[in-house]
């Protein structure tokens, strides 16, 4: 193993430490029902995977109608670099027994450590 990939591997250890939740994660597929119709269906593709959600509040620059700006809560998702997480999929967390539906709402900020995905509430399938 190379110096830099012991590097690597230490340091997405340590990071992997500070994963104090579980996350599953569901896709919505085409699937054939027993009575050969199509539908769809929410499919598990991950379960109990281990992870970190982290919150923090920005100021927004809209200004609301008694002059000041507003506060918003941006969740990010902290998880392993290898998992793949498809756009639109429903991201579940447990975190601090608290349990909340989640979608991404861009693209993965990736590490050789970690993945950074920003999270909305889910509100539904697309």
């Amino acid at each position: 193993m190379f110096p830099q990939a012991k590097v690597v591997a230490k340091a997405k250890k340590a990071i992997e430490l500070l994963y104090v939740g579980t996350c599953s994660i569901y896709e919505h597929q085409k699937v054939v029902k027993a009575n050969k119709s199509t539908g769809f269906s929410d499919v598990e593709v991950l379960k109990d995977q281990a992870c970190r959600l982290s919150f923090r509040t920005i100021n927004s620059n809209s200004m609301k109608e008694e002059g000041a700006s507003s506060l918003e809560q941006v969740t990010v998702l902290f998880l392993d670099p290898d998992i793949n997480v498809k756009p639109g999929s429903k991201i579940v967390v447990t975190q601090d027994d608290v349990t909340t539906d989640y979608t991404m709402s861009g693209k993965p900020a990736m590490y050789d450590t970690h993945q950074e995905i920003v999270l909305d509430l889910f509100r539904g399938w697309s």
